[in-house]
């Protein structure tokens, strides 16, 4: 059940009309990476652990609800940076009160040069804000990411807040307006903060590497290929330990040869590692069994219900 509260989560406040950030800041309305993406991605995500991971549901759908109130902070940062703009198009008769609002002829030539780029933003939604990123893109579910396994969605939405903040980043040094940018740094700041919070909930699925359930052919799971002619370029991705797994990574200098030596990797052998292919898959059916249980017990109520209401 959701409740709108009509405060907003944070003040927004603009120091003059600006419809060219107005423009600018659609990439987190109705973007990839946008505030809205966030929204339904963690509430799509959530719908799997009610039952078996309830904590994860509560966060899930709390991040997934203040997305949808920083959804609401962009759109109404766009809607004041487009001030005046509304109102004058309305004014259909008097083209003269349009041009004061876009400060002069020179600015009404530059609103018709960003109209040109995205032709939606002012001549379909008459000064509003609308569900598409800055190039007038429409929002599309294909930016959703939800693959219905918490170490694969954690992941996921870490990635997605990573990319939100940057963008805000990205998008202060295109303005010069202090309240804007004190929205601006807001927003950016939660992503911070749940970057953190979905870290914090991966730790708690254990184990939770590699991604699923599945643990990885000993085989191939440290093998580097140096892929491209020229200097060689080492560091911890191909030479000591591996970070998860803690096996020795093997550097393949010459992976052509290599591949032709083991008849197309069928004669590979296992090296730099204690890791057996016959412990990998008794850890894969004993993981996958714990895995089921953990949900199947959490479905075995009847009758299926998804609240129990006091």
């Amino acid at each position: 059940m959701f409740h709108h509260v009509k405060e907003l989560q944070f003040n927004v406040r603009v120091s003059k009309p600006d419809p060219r950030f107005a423009r600018l800041l659609l990439e987190q309305f109705g973007g990839s990476n946008g505030e809205l993406k966030a929204a339904m991605q963690y509430f799509i995500q959530a719908f799997p652990c009610k039952r078996a991971y309830p904590d994860k549901y509560d966060l899930l759908m709390d991040i997934a609800t203040e997305e949808f109130s920083h959804l609401e902070i962009v759109g109404a940062t766009i809607q004041l940076l487009l001030t005046g703009v509304n109102g004058e198009l309305k004014n259909a008769a008097d083209t003269s009160e349009i041009m004061q609002v876009m400060n002069g002829t020179a600015g009404k030539e530059s609103y018709i040069h960003e109209a040109m780029v995205n032709p939606q933003f002012g001549v379909l939604s008459g000064g509003a804000p609308i569900l598409s990123d800055s190039c007038g893109n429409p929002w599309s579910g294909t930016y959703i990411n939800a693959n219905g396994d918490l170490s694969v969605d954690l992941r996921s939405n870490m990635a997605a807040e990573s990319r939100a903040k940057i963008v805000y980043e990205y998008l202060m040094q295109f303005t010069d307006d202090p309240y804007v940018k004190e929205s601006l740094q807001f927003l950016m700041t939660r992503e911070i903060a749940h970057f953190q919070m979905f870290e914090a909930a991966l730790e708690t699925v254990q184990p939770n590497f590699p991604q699923g359930t599945l643990q990885g052919d000993p085989r191939h799971s440290n093998k580097y290929y140096n892929m491209s002619n020229g200097e060689e370029m080492r560091g911890p991705w191909n030479e000591g330990i591996s970070t998860k797994l803690g096996e020795e990574w093997q550097y393949i200098e010459d992976p052509i040869n290599h591949v032709r030596d083991t008849e197309g990797l069928a004669t590979e052998s296992i090296e730099g590692t204690d890791r057996t292919i016959e412990e990998v898959a008794e850890t894969d059916q004993e993981l996958g069994q714990e895995r089921k249980e953990e949900i199947s017990e959490a479905e075995a109520a009847s009758p299926l219900q998804w609240n129990a209401y006091s």
